[in-house]
């Protein structure tokens, strides 16, 4: 009787166990907020793994999405509609959110070099941050450290910019929307770096061909930043423009190594993500003769570390 009533324990308690192993497995997180302490300071991010990620130990890429000054990460990913595209192509997104200002709003910035606000007022160390945060989620997830990219809007353009400068060898390409590269010295990256570019001609801003632009800074012209690169690449500096209802596609031909300097100018829009939605009122529309989102990855996928 005993005998009998240990087996019905052993039996009840296998059933329990496969039904909560069944639970855990429908149950996968595929979304993280995860934080990481960088100098001092509690540094948090957005964490989105895509569908099947569990189901095989292929490693993915990870697209890194800087927002813009005043936004955040959890803005970037609403807005953009990066995760959507993230899902359906495979690949790991991370959106970092900026150090927050002690002022009244508590702006979220970034220290691209010259811009902006409050993260380049206290010298934050974002740099370090990025680095730091590519080296955990290599550690901790399946994630092929030679397939790391940056895509970042406005000050997280700029700092796509600083980052391709100052760790090349941990991204693969880099991929600004409405920024500029606006350093406080010059580049000093020991390799060159694919780069697409997406900028509005319409925006104010950050003037396409530079000047006096948001919160009072001064931009430089985005084809100052993209020339340096196109040089650090070996491309002929004779640009080739191709135009296309609405926008043109000029690229910088001939580049050592399989590198790639191009960019997007499009004649709608503003500063704004281009295919994606007017975010509130006030804010500039959104082009719609060219999707960020598919631009970005497809540029992406060619490219990797040696």
């Amino acid at each position: 009787m005993k005998s009998t009533y240990q087996l019905l324990v052993l039996f009840v308690s296998f059933l329990s166990f496969s039904a909560c192993a069944e639970m855990n497995e429908d149950e996968k997180v595929y979304r993280f907020n995860k934080s990481l302490n960088v100098d001092g300071i509690s540094r948090t991010y957005i964490l989105n793994l895509p569908p099947g990620y569990y189901n095989d130990a292929a490693q993915r890429s990870l697209v890194i999405g800087l927002h813009g000054g005043g936004g955040s990460g959890l803005q970037f990913e609403e807005h953009y509609g990066f995760t959507k595209k993230a899902d359906k192509a495979g690949f790991v997104v991370v959106y970092p959110d900026g150090v927050q200002s002690n002022g009244i709003l508590g702006l979220r910035t970034w220290n691209a070099g010259k811009c902006c606000d409050y993260a380049m007022e206290k010298n934050i160390d974002d740099v370090k941050f990025i680095r730091n945060l590519i080296d955990e989620l290599i550690a901790h997830y399946k994630i092929n450290p030679k397939k790391v990219y940056v895509t970042g809007m406005s000050n997280g353009a700029m700092l796509a910019y600083r980052l391709a400068c100052e760790i090349p060898e941990k991204i693969a390409a880099i991929a600004p929307v409405s920024g500029t590269m606006n350093l406080s010295g010059t580049c000093q990256s020991s390799r060159s770096m694919p780069v697409l570019h997406l900028h509005s001609v319409l925006d104010e801003r950050v003037p396409y061909e530079g000047g006096v632009g948001i919160a009072g800074y001064y931009y430089p012209p985005v084809e100052d930043g993209l020339k340096f690169w196109a040089s650090k690449a070996g491309c002929s500096l004779n640009k080739q423009t191709e135009n296309r209802q609405g926008y043109r596609h000029i690229i910088w031909p001939d580049c050592k190594d399989k590198i790639s300097v191009e960019y997007y100018l499009t004649d709608d829009g503003g500063h704004s993500w281009p295919g994606s939605v007017q975010v509130r009122k006030q804010a500039d529309p959104p082009s719609e003769v060219i999707n960020a989102n598919d631009l970005i990855w497809d540029f992406f996928q060619r490219f990797e570390l040696p």
